[in-house]
């Protein structure tokens, strides 16, 4: 009785603290990659339970039918040599279990590594760059920079160019996409889209030191229409991003939302062996990672990855 009690207390504990819980970001998509990946966890998640369903079943079965006091006290077993039917089959099932959850994970591991399909426009490519603590959006083609948050436009592919200025930091929008890292050494790409106007959160989900639990930065959606808008308006209105400031905001700190005109690009350009895009090169036609005296972009990128 005292047993029965206990369980039920425990369910209606758990019953009452996860009525109060948000349901899971990464279950709740609002862009492709995102439903890529949440297909992918559900998918997991059914599999996982048809198997421990089936096994509890047959277990149950084995205790009942074959318990001891079902036999008279002079049984005795048969001897059975095996069935290679029965072998063969428990060995299979995990194989094709394994072999098919193998299957969904490459295939949709290719699927969110690659830029949306079905859109129209060329990827908005923004570089994020992460320091203690906080993450630094560059928009090369707006040429305006952002600090601990984003506006990006729906129905756009949005390309993503992360690295860091101190430690590790992994890039993450639970509702966008999954996480990627940013690294001091190398340039990773993340290839995102949102396809439903919204507010969402992003952050470091990676341990950088005792402030990466609050390196957050809030993510807006908008129509097409309103993001040109906002970018009138900061154009409009913003402070110009000078080297000095930004060399204040590396300092490591906590700090609020900023927005400025320009960005680091040109005075602090991203690791070397990273491509960059047309709107990146200056008038002379040299990219910062020309301007470096970097001969061979590409045969640094090898490198910095074999490191």
């Amino acid at each position: 009785m005292k047993i029965k009690w206990a369980m039920l207390s425990l369910v209606f504990i758990f019953a009452t603290v996860l009525t109060g819980c948000e349901p899971l970001k990464v279950l709740d998509p609002k862009g492709p990659q995102a439903r890529t990946t949440a297909d992918v966890i559900m998918i997991s998640i059914w599999t996982m339970a048809i198997v421990v369903v089936v096994v509890i079943a047959l277990y149950v079965l084995i205790i009942r039918k074959y318990r001891a006091s079902k036999q008279s006290d002079e049984y005795e077993p048969p001897h059975i040599e095996g069935s290679l039917k029965l072998e063969i089959l428990w060995t299979s099932i995990p194989i094709l279990i394994v072999a098919f959850l193998s299957f969904v994970t490459v295939k949709s591991t290719y699927e969110v590594e690659a830029i949306p399909k079905g859109y129209t426009e060329e990827p908005l490519v923004i570089y994020a760059s992460s320091s203690n603590w906080k993450w630094h959006f560059s928009y090369p083609e707006e040429d305006i920079e952002t600090l601990n948050y984003l506006f990006i436009p729906t129905d756009r592919p949005i390309q993503f160019k992360l690295y860091s200025y101190g430690p590790i930091s992994s890039f993450w929008i639970p509702q966008l996409g999954g996480q990627k890292y940013a690294m001091a050494d190398m340039v990773n790409t993340l290839n995102l889209a949102a396809d439903v106007p919204g507010e969402y959160t992003g952050r470091n989900a990676n341990f950088s030191g005792e402030g990466f639990a609050q390196q957050t930065f809030s993510v807006k959606a908008l129509s097409p229409e309103e993001y040109d808008e906002w970018v009138n308006e900061v154009k409009a209105t913003a402070n110009p991003l000078t080297e000095e400031k930004f060399k204040e905001l590396l300092e490591p700190g906590h700090l609020g939302q900023s927005t400025f005109t320009g960005t680091h690009l040109g005075f602090s350009p991203p690791p070397a062996g990273h491509h960059p895009s047309t709107k990146e090169t200056d008038a002379e036609g040299d990219s910062p990672t020309e301007e470096k005296g970097e001969e061979n972009p590409d045969e640094n990128n090898m490198s910095n990855m074999n490191h």
